[in-house]
């Protein structure tokens, strides 16, 4: 009997065909293999060089480091934020354009700082704010139509940038003086730092004004080239070196009573982020706005005491006469900024709107803490009896 081999061509055919097979594979294999370092490299931790507009040992500077470490952490170090101080990469002015440029990535400042590209930007943050305070300022920015003109803004001057104001501050001091201020015509002549529509305001009210940030402020004090000048809190002015020029500070003023401050992205870089990323920036902002607050109510208010009972300064109540002239004055200077600029006026009229509603139930709805601060830590002194 013939024995047929059945067992060993077919197998034979088999072997090559699983050769092909697996060459084949082998080749695609490889291929995955040269190509999985770059797309590992792709996905790999999002590089951000920014800068602040302020000094290094500013608390401003520490904000703008505590929103950093935030998306750092929150997106696990996919997204890393370095902040340099300012003059690092550029003057503090000069940010706007190095972020719009991609010189920087991003950076933390605020919008008045950039107001000789576009007057309007100052209306986040430099003015009486229409009785609104800073945090109700961002309430209209976020829901009432502020953000939509911001990106307008921005746009009309061709700013390659995405804008997130946040970190509504309090009211800030009319400034450092040489002697209290009584009347409006105190400031007639006095060489005066101030900055955005503030300018405006302050040179109507007779002051020779000279605008510089923050870091350049107390050296010019020194040196007599301001007689006064106003930045922004206890803390910051403390740090700067404000009572080691002057030992009177007025407190309260209209002139920055709404600020707030910006965080900047370059939209290119921005725009070429995963909508994941995106959406931990957003959160991050708003979780940074609030910590902000927090923080600075507890670091202002103890330098507040110590600039009092450490080094000497005394504080003064800016009289009311000044105050009521300063809304008088800004209402004339916003006035002939919107006949100048259609976009100035459509920011105005919508933050009025908004203004009128939202402070009117404001007014009407929060009770006046004064009397109870006076119950408890007035003449009467009842917290201490409790």
């Amino acid at each position: 009997m013939t024995v047929h081999d059945r067992d060993s061509t077919p197998p034979v055919a088999a072997s090559n065909g699983s050769r092909r097979r697996f060459l084949a594979g082998a080749a695609v294999a490889a291929a995955a293999t040269v190509a999985a370092p770059a797309i590992v490299k792709a996905q790999g931790p999002v590089h951000m060089r920014w800068q602040s507009t302020w000094p290094s040992k500013d608390i401003f500077h520490e904000f703008a480091q505590d929103f950093a470490k935030k998306v750092n952490d929150m997106t696990g170090g996919e997204l890393a934020i370095e902040v340099l101080p300012a003059g690092a990469v550029v003057p503090a002015f000069g940010l706007l354009d190095a972020v719009s440029q991609g010189t920087l990535d991003g950076g933390h400042g605020v919008m008045v700082y950039h107001y000789g590209k576009q007057t309007a930007l100052a209306l986040w943050g430099s003015g009486p704010g229409f009785a609104m305070d800073a945090n109700t300022l961002l309430a209209w920015h976020k829901y009432g139509g502020g953000k939509e003109l911001l990106e307008k803004l921005y746009a009309s001057i061709g700013a390659n940038v995405v804008s997130f104001p946040y970190g509504p501050m309090p009211t800030q001091p009319l400034g450092w003086f040489k002697k209290p201020i009584a009347k409006v015509e105190d400031l007639q002549g006095l060489k005066f730092r101030t900055v955005g529509i503030s300018i405006d305001v302050f040179t109507a009210l007779g002051a020779a004004v000279n605008a510089l940030p923050g870091g350049e402020i107390v050296s010019a004090l020194d040196r007599g080239l301001l007689d006064a000048a106003e930045f922004n809190n206890a803390s910051s002015d403390r740090t700067l070196g404000f009572p080691d020029v002057s030992k009177i500070c007025m407190l309260q003023s209209y002139h920055q009573n709404a600020e707030q401050f910006e965080i900047m992205f370059n939209k290119a870089k921005y725009d070429a982020l995963p909508d994941k990323m995106k959406a931990i920036i957003g959160s991050a902002v708003e979780a940074a706005s609030q910590d902000m607050q927090w923080k600075a109510i507890d670091r202002y208010s103890k330098d507040y005491g110590e600039l009092q009972t450490k080094d000497g300064v005394k504080f003064y109540k800016t009289p009311e006469a000044i105050l009521k002239r300063q809304l008088e004055v800004y209402d004339e200077v916003v006035k002939k900024k919107a006949g100048e600029n259609p976009l100035f006026k459509e920011i105005l009229q919508s933050q009025i709107a908004f203004a009128q509603r939202a402070t009117r139930w404001e007014q009407d709805t929060v009770v006046n803490r004064r009397l109870a601060f006076d119950h408890y830590f007035g003449a009467n002194a009842a917290a201490s009896k409790i």
